[in-house]
């Protein structure tokens, strides 16, 4: 701080800098209460007025990125509480609060602030029904978020161990009032999010006063809740407890153990239920076999199924007259082919050369080749032959051939058939003997 070297005289601009120093070193950061006159808030966004009670007044200014952050809108004449740092604003000399947080003091205030943010966010749409997500019927893993040690996590945790043992839980704790709760809880709500792994998630606190409850009334929390991609059920106080984040929330319960209630299925109605499915079933099952088989019984016993049966049995009959028929005719065959059969073999044994043989002829044979000798020009002396009788065989020698020699019988006039070089068939019937 500079001086005049010869009287020591301050400058007006030195001395409310001195005093702005002592001001903010003595008090970095105040809590005031009172009442709110001549608010004002500027184009740029920031805000001016004053706070004062029955004695005394404080001039206050607002900045625009601390006035985003407000839940309500002030107004002149309400009690409220603001937080902050003193400063001097220089330029007029004065001393003055730079409100860094406001708050209602009281259950009007709190209500009023309550109405004014309730009724911005309903015009943006955050409490439409269209944007509310169905809850899952049968979720596996439950997200709470809520004090760590609070009444709220153990009856969440005790109805869900109770109705639905196989349910996991994950609890992302966060502080449910004072200051900074809210950006916690809104917070705690996106890492739910990001983190992907729940069905459900339950956001909540058990209950309290109004100031207690106020921080899921605060925007940050509210918006939060709306985008959240994963269905959220509000579990905020008692059952009379009303939140802003009730009305953003896709479904409201009455209580944290409410809460559990809602999200999960009791194991106890799934069996009772299972158990009435299946006996219905059993029962509408019975009912149907049994409508059934009585108009299957009646479509038999009709004449128009009768009439089937009957030509089956016609044909059946007829079936049995046909092979008795094609039985004899087989037999017949049989008979008439043995006959011929046997007239074939008959002439067969005729023409055979043992027959020949029987009859005192021998057949003879060339020992050289095996050929037969069928004229003595074919033999000289001392051949060797082999004769062949009607039983047994003798092997000789030829000692004298005679010349050819007349046929001792005469050859008839007609040849007979098989000795000349006609063929036929053994089984023709035109060979065979002549039947009537």
């Amino acid at each position: 701080m500079g001086t005049d070297a010869d009287t020591g005289i301050l400058t007006v601009t030195e001395l409310t800098a001195g005093i702005r120093t002592l001001l903010e070193e003595a008090f970095p950061y105040v809590s005031v209460s009172g009442e709110i006159s001549n608010y004002k808030r500027h184009a740029s966004g920031h805000a001016y007025f004053s706070l004062k009670d029955d004695r005394s007044q404080l001039r206050c200014v607002m900045w625009r990125s601390a006035n985003r952050k407000l839940t309500f809108e002030p107004e002149d004449g309400m009690e409220i509480l603001a937080q902050g740092v003193l400063s001097v604003y220089e330029v007029q000399g004065q001393y003055q609060l730079v409100a860094q947080r406001l708050k209602p003091v009281g259950a009007g205030a709190l209500q009023a602030a309550f109405e004014r943010l309730k009724a911005r966010l309903e015009q943006e749409g955050l409490f439409r029904e269209e944007h509310k997500k169905p809850l899952p019927s049968f979720p596996e893993r439950v997200g709470v978020v809520t004090s760590g040690s609070g009444a709220a996590i153990r009856d969440i945790i005790q109805v869900l161990r109770r109705r639905a043992p196989w349910v996991s839980i994950i609890l992302r704790p966060a502080p449910v009032q004072g200051e900074g709760a809210a950006a916690e809880i809104a917070a705690a709500i996106e890492e739910m999010n990001d983190y992907g792994e729940v069905d459900v998630l339950i956001v909540g606190r058990g209950g309290g006063s109004v100031e207690d409850l106020w921080a899921f009334n605060e925007e940050a929390v509210v918006r939060a809740v709306f985008k959240s991609r994963i269905p959220v059920v509000s579990a905020v106080g008692h059952e009379t407890d009303y939140t802003l984040t009730d009305f953003a929330a896709d479904h409201r319960a009455p209580t944290p153990s409410g809460a559990a209630e809602i999200v999960v299925r009791d194991l106890r109605e799934l069996k009772d239920r299972s158990d009435g499915v299946v006996r219905r079933l059993c029962g509408g099952m019975a009912a149907y076999m049994d409508r059934h088989r009585q108009r299957v019984a009646a479509l038999v016993s009709s004449y128009g199924l009768r009439r089937p049966v009957d030509q089956i049995g016609q044909y059946a009959q007829f079936t049995d007259e046909l092979t008795r028929r094609l039985a004899d005719r087989c037999f017949h065959d049989h008979e008439t082919r043995g006959q011929t059969v046997s007239g074939l073999a008959g002439r067969l044994q005729a023409l055979s050369p043992l027959s020949v043989l029987e009859r005192g002829y021998a057949v003879c044979h060339r020992a050289s080749d095996g050929g037969v000798v069928r004229s003595a020009d074919e033999l000289s002396v001392n051949d060797r032959v082999n004769v062949r009788l009607r039983k047994g065989e003798a092997f000789c020698r030829v000692e004298h051939v005679r010349g050819r020699a007349e046929p001792l019988v005469a050859a008839p006039t007609e040849k007979r058939r098989g000795e000349t070089g006609e063929s036929f068939n053994l089984f023709d019937e035109s060979n065979g003997p002549e039947t009537n």
